[in-house]
């Protein structure tokens, strides 16, 4: 039984087909790793704007205290109670 070689062309043929697929293989596996990276991304955006929600549930859930409402009015109005001093450190 006689075994019939490949020629040049089809040899030739089979060596660009195989660079291609490996351009191809390159290509695919870098916007898999942008990808990848762009899914951490977003990952990360999420659990910081779960943590930020749930301070902000927090918040709404305390609104009503008294003493919430006393910090808030200490630490972003400025106010104070009658009987409360104030000492403001001139250092800095």
């Amino acid at each position: 039984m006689k075994v019939k070689r490949a020629g040049i062309a089809t040899k030739l043929f089979v060596l660009v087909l195989m660079a291609v697929l490996a351009v191809a293989l390159l290509t695919t596996h870098g916007k898999l790793s942008a990808a990848q990276a762009d899914r951490d991304e977003l990952a990360r955006q999420v659990r910081e704007q779960q943590e930020a929600n749930a301070a902000l549930a927090d918040d709404i859930a305390h609104s009503g205290e008294a003493e919430y409402l006393a910090d808030i009015a200490r630490s972003r109005l400025g106010l104070l109670e009658p009987d409360e001093i104030e000492f403001v450190d001139s250092s800095k």
